[in-house]
């Protein structure tokens, strides 16, 4: 080789370390590309009258994230149920959805429902109290986790890390499209709750996720009312876009998705064979 057409190599690695630097592709059932999970926080009315309505018509099956205290779960048990009973998946919420009221825009927080004034043991009883709830409902005895708010500090530290044993995975805020599925950790999985954008937008998101070869975690609120809401419209165009393309998307329950990321993760290296003195 000429030493310029090595320097011309050379300058091509330095200028792609992209390509070097590409995370492994990982393995999503049938060659699909992206594993995409659809969930629902805190039990609002349009989940169950509009949300459900929608994924059933095209076969999804979504995540509902219940907060066990909602009215929702009371008066509307039996629909909750019922989309349980259909392959959606009921998920953790927490009993009363306690977020820290000392961060900023927070003034919606009341005193009674105050991370900063709750203890790390008393989260974890009441989460776990929830999930004890949630089975009373479903029946399931495997759970997925929303941390609410994504406040994982409660008044004395964090209260989420003991409770990585209790659920197949748990999600925090951190951004819709996973980066890279081999660094992964299944306790702090990133996620985004879409506000008040477009079909347009929500498909960006999906797309980067299948250019990328991992997951998105999407998680709605309010669909087409209420609070934190996007357009019925937009949620719909979301819809109609995965459905038209089953060989790229994944769509399924974040509980599913988890427990074939869990089972294709990298077993823990062996640990050196103790050497007698």
């Amino acid at each position: 080789m000429t030493r310029v057409a090595a320097a011309v190599l050379m300058l091509a690695a330095w200028s792609c370390p992209a390509i070097s630097a590409q995370p492994a592709a990982f393995a999503w059932p049938d060659g699909r590309k992206a594993a995409v999970s659809l969930a629902y926080d805190d039990a609002l009315d349009s989940q169950l009258d509009i949300a459900i309505p929608a994924l059933d018509r095209h076969g999804f099956k979504g995540s509902f994230y219940l907060t066990l205290s909602a009215d929702t779960v009371r008066t509307r048990m039996s629909d909750w149920r019922a989309a349980a009973r259909n392959g959606h998946e009921l998920g953790n919420h927490s009993l009363f959805h306690q977020c820290a009221a000392s961060k900023p825009g927070r003034e919606w927080v009341t005193p009674q429902r105050d991370l900063d004034a709750m203890t790390a043991p008393q989260m974890q009883d009441q989460v776990r109290l929830a999930s004890t709830m949630l089975q009373a409902i479903d029946g399931a005895t495997t759970r997925t986790f929303t941390v609410p708010c994504g406040d994982t500090a409660a008044g004395d530290g964090d209260y989420v890390v003991a409770l990585a044993d209790d659920f197949v995975a748990i999600k925090v805020m951190g951004g819709a499209v996973v980066p890279d599925m081999q660094t992964l950790d299944v306790h702090a999985v990133p996620v985004e709750a879409p506000v008040g954008v477009d079909g347009d937008a929500l498909i960006a998101l999906v797309e980067d996720a299948a250019r990328r070869g991992t997951m998105v975690n999407l998680t709605f609120h309010g669909i087409g009312a209420e609070h934190l809401a996007v357009s019925r419209e937009a949620h719909a165009q979301l819809l109609e876009h995965l459905a038209a393309s089953p060989e790229i998307y994944w769509t399924a329950t974040f509980r599913d998705i988890m427990t074939w990321v869990r089972a294709r993760a990298a077993p823990p290296a062996p640990r050196p064979a103790a050497v007698s003195p």
